[in-house]
């Protein structure tokens, strides 16, 4: 009995969250255009997300911001796991307590105060602003990702090798980072699909040069969606279910 009570209550949250999804890709293919009657299959959609050159744009410039800065996010941020898990220094705590404190700061107040920032610093909105805040609200779920799998492995094999002559160098890059590897990459994938999707921020730092996907969807859907928004959606949900499952393959090769 209580083995299907399980079933049946997970059954219900797989459901609930992707039966909305489904309905998306579903309604992509639908011939019909602003109403959800079904009134047969096609593809035309697809070929005029393709001829969008405005949405080809926004999904192009949304790409590259999300490549870029979850690169540098996770750089910096394993660098900065390792600092916090090996070394010891004055306000090692608060630095850490700090970087929790952003994850848990609403968008909207990030996005107000990285905007006065750059006001303040004379910059304009656009490329280099959204790159800036998008490294900075990814940031610390590389650290407390990375964190996590450095403090979990054994210390002593940094300390023999460190008895063997290694240096600070050699220890991270040949020890470490093929150790923590599976939380790098973990780290790295959370960031690109945070930055991919992310409006709030990026309405407060991006300019109208500049102009990203989510927004642009945004934009467009005030005004109902459109079976182009339907077919997009889909086209980036594939694109991170299949980047989800190719971490979880490199992940646990890795693991093994």
């Amino acid at each position: 009995m209580k083995r299907w009570i399980g079933i049946s209550w997970l059954t219900a949250v797989y459901a609930f969250l992707y039966i909305p999804l489904l309905t998306l890709m579903v309604y992509s293919f639908n011939q019909a255009r602003f109403t959800t009657v079904w009134k047969g299959f096609t593809l035309k959609w697809y070929v005029k997300l393709m001829a969008n050159q405005q949405l080809l744009d926004a999904f192009f410039n949304s790409l590259t911001v999300a490549l870029v800065a979850s690169v540098i996010a996770t750089g910096i941020g394993t660098l900065g796991a390792f600092a916090v898990s090996h070394y010891r220094f004055a306000g090692r705590k608060i630095f850490f307590g700090l970087i929790y404190s952003v994850m848990m700061s609403p968008d909207i107040v990030m996005g107000i105060s990285l905007l006065m920032l750059f006001v303040l610093l004379g910059m304009e909105t656009g490329f280099l602003t959204l790159l800036l805040a998008h490294v900075t609200f990814c940031l610390p779920f590389v650290m407390v990702t990375v964190h996590a799998r450095i403090r979990g492995f054994d210390s002593m094999v940094v300390d023999a090798a460190r008895d063997l002559g290694a240096g600070e160098f050699q220890i991270f890059f040949r020890i470490i980072l093929p150790m923590i590897l599976p939380a790098v990459l973990a780290g790295w994938l959370l960031s690109f699909t945070l930055s991919l999707d992310d409006v709030i921020i990026s309405f407060f730092v991006t300019g109208p040069a500049f102009e990203i996907l989510p927004l642009k969807i945004y934009s467009m859907v005030r005004l109902g969606v459109k079976p182009e928004v339907n077919a997009l959606c889909t086209i980036l949900f594939l694109m991170t279910l299949a980047a989800v499952t190719a971490a979880h393959f490199l992940t646990k090769e890795r693991e093994q």
